[in-house]
């Protein structure tokens, strides 16, 4: 039957076009009660406020292309808050920035069209109700 190879062929020819994208951007995993918020690259200074309260807490979205630099900037009143940035488009899972460590200022630039993922966090842990600090996220995209 020539019409089933011909959409056998069609078929592995849209695999393969479509394996390479779907590869490309993993799909961000999060923490129960985490909210996914999508963001666009701003012309001007983005200002973000949030509480990274464990169970209610946002997670930001923010797609690049290749060559684009951002300055991303986190501020909180409590020593326990921090901010991780990961790499969607990476197979790994660790953050490629983290504000504990690096400081509070990531000054990045994208090597590749790719989604970074903004995680603000708590690391402190106790049984305590109502665990959690204020931050403020800057988003100022460097011309």
């Amino acid at each position: 039957m020539p019409g089933v190879k011909v959409i056998a062929a069609l078929f592995a020819v849209l695999l393969a076009i479509a394996t390479p994208v779907a590869a490309e951007m993993q799909a961000p995993q999060l923490d129960e009660g985490e909210i996914l918020t999508p963001l666009e690259v701003p012309a001007v200074l983005m200002r973000l406020q949030g509480w990274t309260k464990f169970g209610r807490s946002k997670v930001y979205t923010l797609p690049v292309k290749a060559g684009q630099h951002v300055r991303i900037t986190f501020n909180s009143k409590s020593r326990y808050a921090f901010m991780a940035i990961f790499d969607l488009s990476s197979s790994a899972d660790e953050a490629f920035f983290g504000s504990d460590e690096s400081g509070p200022t990531a000054d990045l630039t994208a090597q590749s069209d790719t989604t970074w993922l903004i995680r603000p966090y708590y690391t402190r842990v106790s049984s305590r109700r109502g665990l959690g600090a204020p931050y403020e996220i800057l988003i100022d995209p460097q011309n």
